[in-house]
């Protein structure tokens, strides 16, 4: 039986498919939200949807190279750095939404052309979904989707960190171990 304790020298595969099958619930998730819960994303979310994207292949890169310990660890570390890149996503929206702080540009709302008629303009907003960043569509004890995604940006990139740091320990006390035994 196979613990989430167990040498990843056993199990070298665990941790990426861990974190890959973390982003597929996240992205899951965000979607399912969006297209069958209604909860249409502001610009900050999507492109905290690219974080996890990212952390998402590079999951899959060291679930890949598994078997190659230096490889395996340079892709976790990797994998933390992205989930570090969606947690200051998370964190400056949820300042956005706190009015801490001004969102981006893309947060005011869709760009109109400065030639289009009063009708082209009303069409063209009736007709494009947007939801603004500092609006909190969804909360639960207080906590809005984007703070929840930085609760779990955080632990996921010091699950990949302490992963690929435990890899490269590992792969080193093995490598020791291997040399004494010739």
């Amino acid at each position: 039986m196979t613990t989430l304790g167990a040498p990843q020298s056993e199990t070298p595969w665990l941790w990426p498919a861990l974190l890959a099958a973390a982003c597929l619930g996240a992205l899951g998730t965000a979607f399912a939200s969006q297209y069958w819960g209604g909860l249409y994303p502001c610009p900050l979310c999507v492109y905290q949807r690219y974080a996890y994207g990212a952390a998402l292949a590079v999951a899959l890169g060291a679930l890949a190279v598994a078997g190659r310990p230096a490889w395996r660890r340079g892709a976790l570390l990797a994998a933390g750095l992205a989930f570090l890149g969606g947690a200051g996503l998370a964190g400056f929206h949820v300042g956005v939404e706190q009015q801490w702080w001004e969102g981006l540009a893309a947060c005011a709302g869709p760009s109109l052309p400065d030639n289009a008629s009063i009708e082209e303009m009303r069409a063209l907003l009736l007709n494009q979904p947007f939801a603004p960043c500092d609006a909190v569509p969804w909360s639960l004890f207080g906590i809005s989707i984007a703070g929840y995604n930085l609760i779990a940006s955080v632990i996921l990139a010091a699950l990949a960190v302490r992963a690929g740091l435990h890899s490269g320990r590992l792969a080193r006390d093995e490598d020791r171990s291997e040399r004494f035994a010739r």
